[in-house]
């Protein structure tokens, strides 16, 4: 789940990282109003989970509620332009009115998750209000990281640390420490994958402020935080991902096509894999499905009607490794499944292996299913199905 900017900031301030002045709005009245009870300078900011705001037009200078309004319609009038993040572009669904602020240094400060490390990383840089990647071809010398040991956590000397290696202006040495300890915190409390501050500003009256916030969290940590499920009526969803939130899967778990065989796995990369066995059997799939770490008879029954209510799939093809999932667990799953879901019925191709593969085949038999060894032998059977359907 990304947040917008303006719920990431909300998680800032819980945090005890400074952040300017705000209001959130939803329509260029909400902008007026609020102008007109603050008067000011001010900055009008599209709500929207895509990057080059900025360059696109969609962050504003705002004096007065007259001038704020103009400003709002202005920005809300067309969508973001499509970009490398967005190829299709983004509507404009919200704004927000942020205090301008007399920037006088920018820097970047992060931290996620190193998959090769196992350990969480903070990434700093003197370079900030650019894209990171941007430092990293041209400044890479300028990026310094961190990989924080859990078992120990994090320490101010770990910021004080981060601020010298990366050359930080030292207006943000004082307070830069504590801003990585609410990151830190931040990170673990709410199960993020990433949390980025870009810029971190530095102002001229010496305030140390997130003037940006970008966060993502971990769909399988959101049910510690059910307050999160108000925020994803504001964000940008689309006709997929809006199905996928609605059946309890991840909202990048699920991706419609214009085939004829459902897919289903437990995890991004077996899923792919399944849809290339698919393919290079002469088939063409109708989804993309990770059903992630869970596959109990509720979560199978809802991504089995997901698919067979919303694709042209003929054919659902369920491709499981039993690691954390075992395989009896999701046999007696897509068993308990079938029996309770009144969604019309399509032939069902089941591949279980790892841990338990036999007890979940022998339970799959016994239901008058039949279950296949490999996922190539799966692939073939489910595109041969969807052609007789």
């Amino acid at each position: 789940m990304n947040l917008l900017e303006f719920q990431g900031k909300e998680l800032f301030k819980r945090a005890g990282i400074p952040v300017p002045r705000s209001q959130h709005a939803l329509t260029p009245h909400d902008v007026a109003a609020f102008l007109e009870a603050q008067p000011g300078e001010w900055v009008v900011k599209a709500q929207v989970l895509m990057g080059g705001r900025g360059k696109a037009g969609k962050i504003k200078m705002a004096e007065g509620a007259a001038h704020g309004r103009s400003v709002a319609e202005e920005i809300m009038a067309s969508p973001m332009p499509p970009n490398r993040q967005n190829p299709s572009g983004e509507p404009i669904k919200s704004l927000l009115v942020e205090e301008r602020l007399e920037i006088d240094k920018e820097a970047y400060c992060a931290i996620a998750i190193d998959r090769a490390a196992r350990r969480p990383v903070f990434i700093v840089s003197r370079f900030g209000g650019m894209d990171i990647e941007d430092v990293a071809e041209h400044h890479p010398e300028s990026i310094v990281k961190f990989f924080v040991d859990t078992t120990i956590g994090y320490s101010p000397y770990i910021g004080r640390e981060l601020a010298f290696r990366a050359g930080l202006d030292p207006g943000y040495r004082k307070t830069f420490p504590a801003i990585a300890g609410g990151l830190y915190d931040l990170f673990f409390r709410y199960g993020a994958k990433l949390v980025e501050i870009n810029p971190l500003a530095l102002t001229a009256d010496g305030r140390v402020i997130a003037s940006d916030a970008k966060v993502e969290l971990d769909d399988d940590a959101l049910f510690r935080h059910s307050e999160f499920e108000a925020w994803r009526s504001a964000l940008p969803l689309d006709e997929d991902e809006l199905l996928a939130a609605g059946a309890g899967v991840g909202i990048r778990n699920f991706r419609r096509f214009p085939g004829t065989v459902g897919t289903m796995a437990n995890g991004a990369g077996l899923a792919m894999a399944t849809m290339d066995a698919v393919a290079n059997a002469g088939g063409a799939v109708a989804d993309f499905l990770d059903v992630g770490g869970g596959a109990n008879a509720q979560r199978v029954r809802n991504c089995y009607e997901l698919v067979v209510n919303n694709t042209g799939a003929k054919v659902f093809f369920i491709n499981i490794f039993g690691g954390i999932t075992r395989g009896d667990e999701v046999a007696r799953g897509i068993v308990d499944a079938m029996q309770q879901t009144a969604s019309r019925k399509i032939p069902l191709v089941i591949r279980l292996t790892g841990t338990n593969e036999e007890e979940g085949r022998r339970i799959l038999r016994e239901a008058a299913m039949t279950p296949v060894e490999t996922m190539d032998e799966g692939a073939r059977e489910a595109v041969r199905l969807s052609r007789e359907a």
